[in-house]
């Protein structure tokens, strides 16, 4: 047999299209060609190839090779395709039965000696070959790498066969003894709630913590302003700890995209992202990019944080990038040739000072900066992009006296059960969380009595509010209500909700 085909993935975006490898052996000159518009990692892998089949002892063909990767006008990237090269020319030159590769999936990268070193990605390739299966009707099993097994295995009933070294497979196809072939991996238990930093190892900041629990609850993005060691940086850590239990569709949505960067291990299963980038990245660092697209943080925060600390020196233009996917959930990122298309349901919590100097509202502190300096500062975030952050609160500064007498925080793992159970009422109520809610599910679900509608337009009226801050605060009020229990929302709801709008200039 001179030709063999065998099945692996490639990697566009969240995608995993399924490619065909075809190798062919001709007469001829000696030569190892790859088309299929291979980009430079996948052409080096003639090299790596070659020496691993010579270093396991097999005879590499002294022949014309040609390794067709289809479909041809699909990038093919990264080094996951020398395993399935490298078994074809096997197959094709006879060294290896060839009679099951069509009942399996193969990625991996081969080191000189013919060993499996891990890949990027095998999550995503996993989960697309199983949905393949179910839709088909005929499911493949997957050989890879024995350190991305923990991974792949996440996929629930996905037939996960890892595999240390190329003559490992080789002797799975060449076996007779079904006790001699590669065990299929056993996937790990899920893991508990991961562990986070504390609450109650931040004094003092009630208010703070009240508005992070409410913002919790129903997933609302949270901007805190307040001088420097007041505990923005300490809450926003601790912020994780308190959100709700991830289902396993959205943890494995997560894992997905932390494996596209090779950022994934098992011990984050279940584990909200938390993702802080320096002031100083670029737009294209938050969104991603690339000549191959990959996901930036706003992507890798999927499901979890996303924290911005010194909102203000953030380029004004790298925060523009974020007004899409804050209403959208997901970021497109287009080039010439392609484009990809990455999930970005986060939650923005955003820290920074209420001045240039820090110290605007302290009590000891004297504020130095003058107040177009001060306006200039706050003006450094956009009307548009404030207006899309549900909650703004005032993080103050304690007296030193008070802060030595404040008593430890109340846990996280308390607030946590209170954030569950408004999580619960809302899942219940309407099938997502409040920060989700659409206008005509708003007009469902979040109208307040007679005193809190009153309420609610008088502020609205006074304070300039666009409609998008008036549903704003009505999903926030839904949510205080929700957390205390109460099916209709009220004055008080509606109070509290307005607040939380109010730490920086009127929006």
């Amino acid at each position: 047999m001179s030709l063999a085909v065998l099945k692996s993935r490639a990697l566009a975006g969240m995608q995993a299209p399924e490619v065909t490898v075809e190798v062919h052996l001709a007469n001829g000159l000696p030569s190892f060609t790859i088309v299929g518009l291979p980009e430079t990692e996948v052409k080096e892998s003639k090299d790596r190839v070659r020496a691993a089949l010579q270093n396991a002892r097999f005879e590499f063909p002294a022949r014309r090779i040609t390794v067709n990767l289809a479909p041809a006008d699909l990038p093919k990237e990264s080094g996951r395709f020398d395993l399935p090269i490298a078994l074809g020319i096997l197959a094709a030159s006879g060294q290896m039965p060839a009679d099951e590769l069509d009942k399996y999936e193969f990625a991996g990268e081969l080191s000189l000696s013919g060993e499996l070193r891990p890949i990027r990605g095998a999550l995503a390739m996993t989960y697309a070959m199983h949905r393949a299966g179910d839709a088909s009707g005929k499911e493949r099993s997957f050989i890879l790498p024995r350190a991305n097994a923990d991974e792949a295995a996440l996929v629930q009933d996905a037939a996960i066969v890892p595999a240390d070294s190329l003559l490992q497979v080789c002797a799975h196809f060449a076996a007779t003894d079904s006790e001699a072939r590669l065990a299929r991996h056993q996937a790990r238990a899920a893991a508990a709630r991961p562990a986070y930093p504390d609450f109650a190892d931040v004094k003092g900041q009630a208010q703070a913590k009240r508005a992070l629990e409410v913002a919790a609850a129903g997933g609302h993005s949270v901007l805190m302003v307040g001088p420097p060691g007041t505990g923005k940086s300490m809450l926003a850590a601790r912020f994780p700890g308190i959100l709700p239990l991830m289902t396993d569709e959205e943890a494995l949505e997560s894992a997905a995209v932390q494996s596209l960067t090779s950022g994934f291990t098992i011990s984050k299963w279940k584990a909200r992202p938390f993702r802080a980038p320096h002031h100083t990245a670029s737009g294209v660092a938050l969104v991603g990019g690339g000549g191959t697209p990959r996901p930036g943080e706003i992507s890798l925060a999927h499901r979890g944080v996303l924290f911005l600390d010194e909102l203000p020196e953030f380029d004004r233009k790298v925060l523009e990038v974020l007004r899409e996917p804050l209403e959208s959930g997901h970021i497109t990122i287009s080039r010439a040739a392609r484009q990809a298309d990455f999930p970005a349901r986060f939650q923005l919590v955003a820290a920074m000072n209420p001045c240039p100097c820090g110290y605007l509202g302290h009590h000891a502190n004297r504020c130095r900066c003058t107040p177009d300096g001060v306006a200039r500062y706050q003006d450094k975030i956009s009307g548009p992009l404030l207006d899309r952050i549900d909650m703004q609160i005032q993080v103050g500064a304690l007296p030193h006296d008070e802060l030595l007498k404040q008593a430890d925080g109340e846990p996280s793992n308390a607030i946590a059960e209170r954030v569950e159970c408004a999580f619960e009422r809302q899942v219940k109520r309407q099938g997502k969380g409040n920060h989700g809610l659409s206008t005509g599910e708003i007009d469902a679900h979040c109208r307040p009595d007679d005193a809190g509608e009153q309420l609610l337009r008088n502020a609205m009226s006074r304070l300039n509010w666009s409609a998008r801050a008036y549903h704003r605060v009505l999903k926030v009020a839904r949510t205080i209500a929700d957390l205390a229990g109460a099916t209709t929302i009220g004055q008080a709801h509606v109070a509290e909700a307005i607040q939380y709008r109010r730490a920086l200039r009127e929006h």
